[in-house]
């Protein structure tokens, strides 16, 4: 099996492990228009017309659609300055006119806090490709799995945690969530969770439940590892049960615990499919 059939394989696991509703999108960011597929839609020049990058994403992940974005198709400023299709450095005009509509009252703060903004090299891509990374034919810098519900998210943490030892580290924004589920997992190979944007909200349809886990495509494999042990184990999205009963039955190494400290044991559970 190749490193794109075990993407299908894996998604096709993930999305039944956790009832996805939403298709995990495979992002590519692609140098070369040779290598974006024919099905592929180009907004622009397909339909006549421009979408934020939260729109396009928001065709493969809600319609299974394949999309191929250019600097043409962009009609959000961000994503052009992220994703290196434009320059926009200290000094420029248009550094200082991102700056002061940041939302940050600090005019020095804000122009240190956009110095440091998350960018690609300035024109070395032609674009991005995205497509459902179930079915995908391209290998992807990035899948983009996004959770219903919390108890989603957290079935991923715990499978990331359970294969690396460590807590899931992040940081937040307010806005701009496409560059920071994108370019930041490109550039640091780490996992990252983020929350959709107002534009995302207002203009891609995002629910108030939604949150975007991002997997750089090398460390597709260590979520899948870890997340299947915890749904093995009966604790993963699909084996949790809700009820209010007392004195319930808990893991045998509860009970192991208990008798150690000299407190009442009870029943072992059952391991839950």
């Amino acid at each position: 099996m190749n490193k794109i059939e075990n993407m299908h394989a894996q998604m096709n696991d993930l999305i039944d492990m956790l009832h996805l509703s939403l298709n995990p999108q495979a992002i590519k960011m692609v140098e070369d228009v040779k290598d974006v597929p024919a099905d592929a839609i180009w907004p622009r020049r397909d339909k006549g017309q421009h979408l934020a990058l939260c729109q396009a994403i928001a065709l493969t992940k809600r319609e299974g659609k394949t999309v191929f974005f250019t600097k043409e198709d962009h009609w959000c400023w961000n994503p052009l300055i992220g994703l290196g299709h434009v320059k926009c450095e200290p000094g420029m005009d248009s550094f200082e006119e991102v700056s002061k509509n940041l939302g940050i009252a600090d005019p020095t703060a804000a122009k240190e806090f956009f110095a440091k903004f998350p960018k690609l090299e300035y024109g070395k891509y032609a674009g991005m490709l995205m497509a459902p990374a179930q079915t995908a034919e391209f290998e992807p810098d990035v899948i983009l799995i996004n959770c219903d519900d919390n108890f989603q998210l957290r079935t991923l943490i715990w499978g990331i945690k359970s294969e690396t030892g460590q807590m899931l580290e992040t940081s937040f924004d307010a806005i701009d969530s496409c560059i920071h589920s994108i370019v930041r997992p490109m550039q640091d190979g780490q996992y990252r969770i983020t929350i959709p944007d107002p534009g995302d909200q207002e203009r891609a349809l995002a629910s108030k439940n939604e949150i975007i886990m991002s997997v750089p495509f090398d460390r597709l494999d260590e979520l899948m590892k870890g997340t299947k042990a915890i749904t093995s184990r009966g604790v993963g999205y699909k084996g949790m049960k809700m009820e209010m009963k007392y004195d319930f039955a808990r893991p045998p190494f509860y009970n192991t615990l208990y008798k150690i400290w000299g407190l009442d044991q009870g029943e072992d559970w059952e391991m839950r499919s």
